[in-house]
């Protein structure tokens, strides 16, 4: 089985969506401490012929102290609608706008207590929208337990882990105990992943690791100048190219 783990991150890149369609399972991660720098509550759009900008979720406890699990939104501010309307103003012209704008008010319009709440949901509603048919899990409460040994590196329970060269070992470790709890020999990881992750000592554990690459991939954005600003989030995809364009694009990757 091909297995790939990740944080649910807001409305994410295409690649994101890639390493899903890549693979058999891919397990939604929420209980990790959430990123201030990262893509949790936060992504990027590019209005036509202006400046890339961010879309964001207002949140109650944002801390790297928090996990992105127990992250509360605060939903005393309207930023479904300004998210809405930022998108009305920047794609508004787009050619898939008519398309794409009922998915993305219809997953807004639900309640969401937690950032995991909402990032889970939008991700899956997605998926369904584009057909991807990778069993998503976001129900992780099994691995609980294997947080708490964590915590502690110096386990006995994690001696097996002691000899690995990779930093963090703890990082290795999670992954390694998940694939063995689920069956899997084969792990994709995003390709930033090559800092973190070594084939050899993967291989070690009968795991065969692969990093995900997105091909060099362009399309129109509307800009009258032509220029072009990649790694936007899904949204940007969609309205520019549609369900069955975005399909197509979803296959334009290497496994390395």
């Amino acid at each position: 089985m091909k297995l790939a783990i990740m944080q649910p991150y807001f409305m994410p890149y295409l690649g994101y969506f890639q390493a899903i369609a890549a693979v058999d399972k891919y397990i939604l991660y929420d209980q990790l401490t959430f990123i201030q720098s990262g893509w949790i509550n936060k992504n990027r759009i590019r209005q036509r012929n202006m400046p890339v900008s961010n879309i964001v979720v207002p949140l109650v406890n944002k801390s790297s102290n928090t996990l992105i699990a127990d992250t509360l939104i605060d939903n005393t501010k309207l930023w479904q609608k300004k998210i809405l309307k930022s998108l009305q103003l920047g794609y508004g012209k787009s050619a898939y706008y008519h398309e794409i704008m009922p998915l993305i008010e219809d997953i807004l319009s639900k309640e969401y207590t937690t950032i995991s709440e909402l990032n889970c949901s939008s991700i899956k509603r997605i998926c369904q929208f584009l057909d991807i048919q990778t069993e998503i899990d976001s129900d992780i409460d099994r691995y609980l337990d294997l947080e708490n040994r964590l915590h502690d590196i110096e386990n006995n329970d994690f001696t097996q882990f002691s000899h690995l060269h990779t930093l963090p070992i703890k990082k290795v470790a999670r992954v390694l105990e998940i694939c063995k709890a689920e069956g899997s020999s084969f792990f994709v990881n995003a390709i930033g992943g090559q800092e973190l992750y070594d084939k050899a000592e993967f291989k070690q554990y009968g795991i065969d690791l692969y990093f995900i690459k997105m091909n060099d991939i362009q399309y129109s954005q509307n800009c009258t100048d032509g220029s072009f600003e990649p790694n936007l989030s899904i949204i940007d995809v969609l309205m520019h190219n549609g369900k069955e364009g975005t399909k197509k694009l979803l296959k334009e990757y290497t496994l390395i």
